[in-house]
């Protein structure tokens, strides 16, 4: 799918799509109820694949608008369907080999071959250590065996995914458990979601110490009816116009929130008003659309950047590329880029989206400032498949081809 944008000015008020960090997490507790009503769920790409990955281990789902009402999930719990269909979505796969892992079942997960790609070294090192077959191909990996309880120590510098996975999976457990996390914690406020949300389940994860999770064995996972928060990594595309020019406002994000890309707003402000080093490491997902907006004002540099070469695309150099195509300097180093300020000009050539939906939102910021065409723009359907819609709500004109 390619879209155009025209040059303009985006102005207006939206209200910020519902998180998509949380309701993966929610969907997830949800379907260890005995019952529970999700409202305010958007129903993309990613969260697709969770509830079609729940259903297929037999979770009850349904799903009426932006309300889902599941649960009945437990290890016991006969197959639906399988291989469970993980698309391309981190979160899912990460969040479901626990479960899966309860169930002393085969169990085929797949996923598309970038997805694949990405790091699953914690749990095949944690399968091989209790004795759990664990084999990975290109788009797939299948598991067999019972997690036991016990005291698991988890790299944190790869993925927080790891770690909120097994948080889901260990109090079904009947002992207690522990989880040391080794390393420096990357994504640390993901942790913090995770913990909130078994906590709205009414199932209780203790810190010890720093690095150290205590999970009680044998909790039961309280029926909820519960509504999604607002998404302050998807907020940050629409105030990322106020750098370039534009007077938007964003309502709906919680105050309180422990969302780590709620930073986006110092952020933002830090590049519209001089040229900051910003570290990346407790929200890699601002990357894309910081690297844009630094590059339309006086530049930046970003260190804790390592981590962006295993999401969706490698966005450190994925955004090298592109913003090269507005005039931009982009320098990409291990674990630290620069991007130079300056005028951006109008791309002579088609803008690639990288099948990244971050990628593909950030550049729209840009596109406002100089017009151009994006292909590949249907990964926004991963996290906010109606983005394009919002932006011509707030004045800027859009054409979608597909193609």
């Amino acid at each position: 799918m390619i879209v155009k944008i025209e040059k303009g000015t985006a102005a207006g008020r939206v209200k910020a799509p519902p998180s998509k960090s949380m309701a993966h997490r929610y969907l997830i507790c949800g379907a260890l109820s005995g019952g529970s009503v999700i409202k305010g769920v958007a129903m993309s790409e990613d969260i697709k694949a969770t509830l079609g990955c729940l259903q297929a281990l037999g979770a009850e789902v349904q799903v009426s608008g932006d309300t889902v009402t599941l649960g009945g999930w437990t290890p016991d719990t006969p197959l639906r369907s399988q291989p469970l269909f993980c698309n391309e979505s981190g979160s899912t796969l990460r969040f479901m080999i626990p479960l899966c892992l309860l169930t002393d079942k085969k169990i085929i997960l797949k996923g598309s071959e970038r997805l694949m790609q990405r790091s699953l070294s914690v749990y095949q090192e944690l399968c091989a250590s209790q004795g759990i077959a664990f084999a990975q191909e290109k788009d797939r990996v299948a598991v067999k065996g019972r997690l036991s309880p016990g005291h698991f120590a988890v790299r944190g510098d790869i993925s927080s995914q790891f770690i909120s996975g097994l948080l889901f999976a260990l109090p079904n457990l009947p002992q207690d458990s522990y989880i040391t996390v080794t390393g420096t914690p990357e994504s640390a406020s993901y942790l913090g979601m995770t913990v909130k949300a078994l906590a709205d389940f009414g199932v209780r994860v203790a810190r010890t110490d720093e690095h150290t999770f205590f999970i009680k064995g044998g909790q039961t996972f309280k029926k909820r009816e519960l509504t999604v928060e607002g998404d302050y990594s998807n907020a940050a595309f629409f105030e990322a116009f106020n750098t370039v020019g534009g007077n938007v406002s964003v309502s709906g994000l919680k105050k309180d929130s422990l969302q780590g890309d709620a930073v986006y707003r110092e952020h933002l402000a830090a590049i519209k008003h001089g040229t900051p080093q910003i570290d990346l490491s407790d929200c890699p997902d601002l990357g894309p659309v910081l690297m844009a907006a630094a590059a339309a004002n006086h530049g930046a540099v970003f260190v804790g950047t390592r981590r962006l070469k295993i999401k969706e695309s490698d966005r450190g150099a994925a955004m090298a590329a592109e913003l090269a195509k507005f005039g931009s300097t982009v320098t990409v180093e291990e674990n630290r880029i620069t991007v130079a300020g300056g005028t951006v000009q109008k791309p002579a050539v088609p803008l690639d989206g990288h099948n990244d939906h971050r990628i593909v939102m950030s550049l729209a910021v840009l596109c406002t400032l100089t017009g151009g065409e994006i292909y590949g723009a249907q990964a926004v359907a991963k996290s906010f498949p109606d983005f394009f819609g919002r932006l011509s709500s707030l004045g800027i004109k859009t054409e979608v081809v597909k193609i």
